[in-house]
């Protein structure tokens, strides 16, 4: 291989890389992530990727939970959709669609535990 093309081939990837470590130690310490050698380090260590993080964490430094219009689980629904019943997920504390008045009909709740139910302490088979 001739020492031109070995050139080309790893010294502009290795130019880039220096680079991009360069700038997140400099723009780390201009925006205040410190220590920016802990972010030139990621960068450095983690090719191309580590640059990346380092400019996710970067962009954590700029959120107003006041200007955030996801905030407290609020979203805009289109119009035509709005009649739809929610899909529960895992973890969802909301009502389920029959408790949350999607049909008109009214129902009871079994009790949750012994306590609603008025059981005692004693199982009911005698064991």
């Amino acid at each position: 291989m001739s020492a031109p093309l070995l050139a080309i081939i790893v010294g502009i990837p290795l130019a880039w890389h220096l680079g991009l470590t360069a700038v997140a130690y400099y723009d780390a310490g201009r925006v205040g992530l410190e220590p920016p050698t802990k972010w030139a380090a990621i960068t450095f260590c983690i090719p191309l990727f580590g640059f990346f993080i380092y400019l996710f964490e970067r962009s954590e430094l700029s959120y107003e939970p006041d200007d955030d219009p996801y905030r407290g689980n609020n979203f805009n629904i289109h119009p035509s959709r709005a009649d739809d019943a929610p899909l529960p997920s895992r973890g969802d504390d909301r009502l389920s669609v029959d408790e949350d008045g999607w049909d008109e009909t009214p129902s009871e709740e079994p009790p949750r535990n012994r306590a609603e139910r008025g059981d005692d302490d004693e199982p009911r088979d005698g064991r």
